[in-house]
């Protein structure tokens, strides 16, 4: 396969930005972690679908070259910008484009001065690309796309990588479970908003533990439905698309709270 390593990763900036607070930092250590993996399987081009970069008419793939920024979020910019640096693979990003409009799948590339990049994505790229060392391919979340073509779209990226003799890390940047605080929080005693969130997110991550990819496509849409996951949890759609839908075991390199809603840093293991 063209893929080395696969990894899915929160998009909350928190971790980033307050990794002093004891919750998020331990997550911030946790994406440290999984960059530190990313590395060692030493791909050519990562490639990262990240549920906060919306569309809702074509399917989006970032084409300019060089990216470079500062995002301040929508939702936490009191606590600080989020400075960018990334190169994209175009080469790859464009045959992604041909492909999927080939296979029907109406898509189209990005190419604008200060198009604005989403927070996962960049929080994604500052931890487990740190000094922008391999390019991306960066492509978005079409909200009508259902898991079974979100995961399609998936495994045509990584059969372009493979004609062009890519060796691919694959991210997927999204939550667990959604629920959100909505009242001011002791930050420092964050947590899962409710049990049943925190029981369901854990039985998750457990069967990604375990490799039952069985038991969780069986377990995903009870799920997504009850936490309230995040855009129905279609970055693990994306992901098993990219690595034909199998891995033997993963690591979770953390899990816990991002306001309330639930945030894993979780590496698949590839058969």
């Amino acid at each position: 396969m063209a893929v080395v390593s696969a990894f899915l990763v929160p998009g909350s900036p928190l971790p980033f930005v307050h990794p002093e607070n004891p919750p998020w930092g331990k997550l911030a250590q946790a994406m440290q972690s999984a960059g530190k993996s990313l590395a060692v399987s030493a791909p050519d081009t990562i490639i990262v679908y990240s549920t906060q970069w919306i569309a809702v008419l074509d399917q989006l793939w970032q084409t300019r070259p060089h990216l470079q920024g500062v995002h301040v979020d929508e939702n936490w910019h009191e606590y600080g910008d989020l400075p960018f640096a990334i190169d994209i693979d175009t080469e790859l990003a464009e045959a992604a484009v041909a492909a999927t409009n080939k296979a029907g799948i109406k898509s189209k590339g990005v190419n604008y001065d200060e198009f604005p990049i989403d927070t996962g994505t960049i929080v994604a790229a500052n931890f487990l690309n740190p000094g922008n060392g391999i390019p991306l391919v960066i492509t978005a979340n079409n909200v009508y796309h259902d898991w079974q073509r979100t995961g399609q779209i998936g495994r045509i990226a990584v059969e372009q990588a493979a004609q062009l003799n890519r060796k691919l890390a694959v991210i997927v940047v999204g939550g667990l479970s959604g629920s959100c605080f909505r009242q001011t929080i002791d930050i420092s005693s964050d947590h899962i908003a409710t049990g049943s969130d925190d029981a369901w997110n854990r039985k998750i991550l457990q069967l990604m533990e375990r490799g039952d990819v069985e038991a969780l496509l069986a377990a995903c849409p009870q799920y997504a439905a009850e936490a309230k996951v995040d855009m129905g949890f279609k970055h693990l759609a994306f992901l098993l698309g990219a690595i034909g839908g199998n891995f033997s075991s993963a690591t979770v390199h953390g899990y816990g709270p991002l306001y309330g809603t639930g945030g894993a840093v979780v590496e698949f293991h590839l058969r």
